[in-house]
């Protein structure tokens, strides 16, 4: 099985979550036309506010994972449930019949994405731009080296 679903975007920025410290920020999705030639993607991004690292998988806001596991839960209980009855009318047994019926959950909400952060660019990757809170005071580390630079 293998489901597609989309997440709305701020201007070409997806809303991710820190699995460590559990702030949120945007970074660019996909690659941005200043990325340079033969760039590669980390094997670890830095969280913007606390420094900590964590794969390219890790990031996914807790609204995100919900709405994922309900937008593929109604395609995947449908897909089980046609298996099953299939699998059941293969049954050589005339006394006993079987079927699974089930109700469909309702799809989510469609997600929103409020423009509600501000751009900066690192000095050392400025090709990755991100998006943090307007408010965040410190540093802001670099989402693929982990340098530290000062908000202007």
């Amino acid at each position: 099985m293998s489901y597609s679903v989309e997440l709305p975007l701020d201007d070409g920025f997806l809303r991710r979550e820190c699995p460590s410290c559990e702030r949120q920020f945007k970074w660019h999705h996909g690659p941005t036309g200043e990325r340079p030639d033969g760039a590669v993607d980390p094997a670890v991004y830095w969280c913007p506010y606390c420094g900590e690292t964590a794969p390219p998988d890790h990031w996914w806001t807790t609204e995100q994972l919900r709405y994922v596991q309900e937008r593929v839960a109604g395609g995947a209980i449908r897909e089980i449930a046609g298996e099953f009855n299939r699998s059941l009318g293969r049954q050589r047994n005339s006394f006993v019949k079987f079927s699974m019926s089930y109700d469909e959950p309702e799809p989510p909400s469609a997600l929103h994405e409020p423009a509600d952060m501000v751009m900066v660019e690192p000095p050392c990757h400025s090709w990755e731009p991100l998006k943090i809170a307007a408010d965040w005071p410190k540093p802001v580390h670099c989402l693929i080296c982990g340098r530290q630079f000062a908000l202007a």
